[in-house]
Order: structure tokens, then sequence, then C-alpha cells
């Protein structure tokens, strides 16, 4: 039976109903640290059949929501990044337990400096034929031992109970982090639903229903009010938040600027309670240079374009600083493709509130902006910030538009007219990444692949320089918060008074303890290209396989998968 539309909007969780859903949370957080392994794959396992049945009505009013009518092909954009995700989350955390929290992964290296980076996809031969060329790993923290499911090995003495501030912008989201907290961090969890996608709470609620029921799961509605009576409630342990860094610092450090200064200043949060957060972040492109082929600028031209359109753009890890050598031979033909691109991207509503107020700052800082996508009413079109200086006080830089604007940057390496080279590029692009963008969550470098094994040393060092908690090379690292075995979350070290893309991670589905960073690697050109950049004409058909074959990985539903890939 399909599941029930919620109504529109929901109502508030009254304080009374928060009270009573965290006493019964409070009551049980100590329970479920006894639950043992082989109850908790049962629970997952409930998790995946109540996906089955919710999925269909939380693609169509995700759908609803972004302004996507029913068989426009970008609907694919709500399977992959809603009910896919989550069953593909699911199911690694069922064969991480079956380990008995020791899953296998793909092998060790240890670097020169002692560090260790581990391999974490592909695993098995379906995931090399899935995404073929794609590897993807873990840097694990220097000095750390790459030790897997500590909570596991070593079981905690006391229950928690942990708030969850779900995200708005991806579905996904909110039910990731609720299984974060309950299978890899053992914390029993109240999660708080986004009012923008608040819709997706009610499917929760239907999914996870055996922990609902159990006591260990409990969902409210409601704004920032009810967030805030939440994170202050004596009876909550830990928060967890993805949002923004301005709602974690009215939470830590109060809603009031001066206050918030002040405790800022005396180091004495409003709210001292311990806490995980993933948050946004001013994400560059570093264009490495490099000989590319006309075919090599068409391809890059529609992959950026997919990385800065995905989900109107409302992505934390959304392409937003494009960075080049000024005089690379192809700059200027690249930017062209790109802008060509974007003219073709069809327009999407800007869904997600406060965007055209954040487009209208980005406008009146850059009075050059080219706008480049069709103007309709409730849509920020496309537009690009030419010309933008390398310079960390810009704008564009320090601050994250949330909405379909990319700055261009272009770095001056060489005397005009001589090719840079891609060493140089690489160390200054890193310097500039590190030091000029706000933010630490997500970074790409794209590199051809002659110039990839030409200058391997370098690539590796600039890779080993980044302080970024998700790097993708040749492809955007929106892919590492899909694949579950990787992490997501912000470069570590980030304080409290300066939060910036967060603290904590989730996902890390194999259970590594002391996680730094996650790096995917790609193809230059890959065939097929990945569903993210434009032009997929059966991107609803292939999220739908996907998430079929996430709930059930048979060879039968992989070459449904592979074949409805291939038609592109």
């Amino acid at each position: 039976m399909p599941f029930p539309d919620p109504p529109d909007p929901l109502p508030p969780t009254p304080t009374v109903e928060i009270d009573a859903k965290l006493a019964r949370l409070t009551e049980n957080k100590h329970a479920w640290l006894a639950v043992p392994i082989p109850q908790r794959i049962a629970y997952l396992e409930r998790i995946q059949a109540g996906l089955r049945e919710v999925a269909e009505g939380w693609v169509a009013n995700g759908a609803k929501l972004k302004g996507l009518a029913p068989g426009d092909p970008l609907v694919g954009e709500e399977w992959l990044a809603g009910p896919m995700t989550t069953a593909r989350n699911v199911r690694v955390l069922i064969e991480a337990l079956r380990a008995n929290g020791q899953p296998k992964h793909g092998g060790i290296e240890t670097r020169g400096t002692g560090q260790h980076v581990v391999r974490v996809f592909p695993l098995t031969l379906m995931d090399r034929l899935m995404l073929s060329g794609y590897t993807a790993e873990i840097w694990i923290e220097p000095d750390k031992a790459p030790t897997q499911g500590a909570v596991y090995r070593e079981r905690p003495q006391q229950g928690k109970v942990a708030l969850v501030l779900g995200g708005g912008n991806v579905s996904s989201i909110p039910p990731m982090d609720v299984l974060y907290k309950l299978f890899v961090e053992d914390e029993v969890v109240l999660l708080k639903m986004n009012p923008v996608n608040e819709h997706v709470g009610p499917r929760i609620e239907a999914a996870f229903r055996s922990l609902v029921d159990d006591g260990f799961l409990a969902v409210v509605y409601g704004g920032a009010d009810v967030g805030a009576y939440a994170a202050g409630h004596s009876q909550v342990d830990t928060l967890h938040v993805t949002g923004s860094d301005r709602t974690y610092d009215a939470i830590v450090w109060g809603s009031d600027p001066e206050e918030r200064a002040r405790r800022k200043a005396a180091n004495d949060p409003v709210n001292k309670r311990p806490f995980s957060a993933e948050l946004g972040c001013v994400t560059p492109i570093l264009v490495v240079p490099g000989s590319w082929s006309d075919l090599d600028i068409e391809y890059q031209a529609r992959h950026v374009a997919g990385m800065i359109t995905q989900n109107a753009s409302f992505n934390c890890n959304a392409a937003k600083v494009l960075v080049m050598a000024r005089t690379w031979l192809h700059r200027l033909p690249f930017l062209e493709a790109l802008h060509d691109e974007l003219r073709k991207a069809p327009p999407r509503k800007a869904y997600y509130p406060g965007a055209q107020g954040r487009y209208e700052a980005f406008l009146s800082a850059y009075p050059n902006a080219i706008k480049l996508g069709a103007a309709a009413e409730g849509v920020v079109p496309w537009t690009v910030l030419p010309g933008v200086p390398a310079n960390g006080s810009e704008y564009a830089l320090c601050n994250e538009a949330f909405c379909g604007v990319v700055a261009e940057v272009t770095l001056d390496l060489d005397q005009a007219g001589v090719m840079p080279t891609p060493t140089g590029f690489l160390e200054e692009a890193v310097r500039f990444a590190n030091e000029a963008c706000w933010g630490s969550l997500s970074t790409t470098i794209l590199i051809d692949r002659d110039t990839a094994i030409e200058c391997a040393y370098e690539l590796d060092k600039a890779i080993d320089a980044l302080r970024y908690g998700g790097i993708g090379v040749n492809c955007w690292p929106g892919v590492l918060y899909g694949l579950c075995t990787t992490t997501w979350g912000a470069y570590p070290g980030h304080p409290p008074t300066d939060i910036r893309s967060g603290v904590g991670v989730v996902h890390n589905g194999l259970l590594f303890d002391h996680p730094q960073k996650s790096v995917v690697h790609a193809p230059f050109r890959p065939r097929p290209a990945p569903p993210y950049v434009g032009g997929v004409k059966h991107l609803e058909e292939l999220g739908r396989r996907s998430f079929e074959w996430e709930l059930a990985p048979t060879w039968k539903n992989f070459l449904r998968l592979a074949w409805t890939g291939l038609k592109g």
C-alpha cells in the first residue's frame, strides 16, 4: 500500500510532546547499548522494507517541492539523493555489522609520513563494473591507526540522546544522520525535521517504524523555536546539525549578535553539549592546465555545469569558484563552453528560503555578473562572476551563495603568453583553496590523464596538502556523500569559535575510527557520464533502478541498472 501524503505544512510539535518523546528516549538510551548486533541488523533490514513502501511518495513530494513536473528527467535527482542513497547507507551498515563492526576494505597504504590511507571503493566486482575506473579512499588522521568499529569493540558505559537537526536541501540527509548516530555512534535520536523538506519526516517515521516503536527514535516538526527548545533541553546529551554555521553559532553562542561576540571572546558557550556539524563551503574547482581536446572541453564544461546546477545549486558542495591559470591555452574556450552549457541548463525553482536575497547580495557586490540562465518568477538564473580577484577578502570567496552563482578566478603564474606548468598551478591553487576560500568541506581537481601521469608526484602532494574533508579528482565531491563507505564532513580542526564547515563526520559505513578526509578519483572522461552531468535523458529511470539495486544487489537488478545507464 502506498504511504499517504502528509499534510502540508505539518503542524509544529508541541513542547509537551517533545518532553514526552525525550523522556521515552532517555528511558531507553541505555537499553540501546545492549541491543546485540543480530538485532541491529534486523532493524536495518526492516528499514530496507520500509524504504520500499515510502519511496514513491517521498520522491513525488520532493519533486513537487522543487517545481519538477511528473516525467521530468530531473525527478531522477530526487531518487538518487533521497531513497537510493539512504538505501545504500542501510546496506553498507548491514554489511559492516555482519562483519561484527570490522568490515572488509580494499587495502591499506602507509605513506612515507606514516599516515595510513585505506581503499574503501571499489570493494566488489559489481562496484568495479558500476563505476568503472573510480576509486575512493579514506585518509586516517596522522599518528592514528586505521582501526574500525570502536563502538563495537569497546561498548559505551552510558547511553546518550542525540538531537539531530536535519538538513532541508537534500532529503537523504536526515535519515542518514539518524543512521550514523544510532549505528555508528551508539546514540538514540530525536530528529527535528527542517521545515523545507518536512514531508520526508512521516516517511522516515514509517520506514524506521521498529526503532520508533521500541523507543530508540522520535521525530518532531517545526521551525527554529522548536529546534532551540530541543537543543537546550536537559534530556539532550549531544547535538548534530546539517545546515549553516549561523545555525550552529546561534545554538552554541547565542542568538543575539552582541552576546555571541562576547561569549566567543570569553570562550563561554551557551550550550556546552558535544556538537557535531556538517555545514557549508565555498567549494573551489581547481582546473589544472593541460592539453585538452575539443571533446575534453565539451565534456568538462558539461561536468562543471552539472556541479553547479544539480539540485538547483542548493548543495553545500556545489561548485562555487572556478580556479584557472590566466595564461592556460584553453581557458577562454573552456569558459565559453561552460557558459553555453549554463545557458542550455533548465531553469530551476529557487525553492530554498532566502535564495533571492542572497542572489541580490552577490549582484550588488559584482555588477559585472553575467546572467546565463532564463529569468522567470521564482527562479535564480545561472550566473557567473567573471574576473573575481584571488583575494580571501572577496565577497564571493568568503560567502556561500547557496544558489546558482559561480565565481571565476584566474591565477597569475607565469609571464604572459607562456604556458603555465601543472606543478606551479597545483602549488598556487592549493594555497588559494586552503587560504582564500571559506570552508573545508569539499573541493575538486580537474586534470587530464596525460598531465596526471606526468606530474603524479605533484598531484599526490596537492591532495595531501588540501585541507578539505572531501576531495574529488575529476569528480564532483558529492559522489563521496553518496558512496557511504567514505566519510562526509569538514576537514578536522575548526574551533567552535570559528566553526566554518563544521566538526566530525557522518556516513563512514566502514566504521573507521579516526578519519581525516576522503578522496574519490575518476577518469577524466568517464563513460557513461555520471548522472549529475546535464543531459541524461533517462535520469528518472536511472534513479529508480539504482534504488532497486541498492535494496537488492542482484545481478538481475545490476544488468537493468547498467542498461539504463548506457542509454544515457
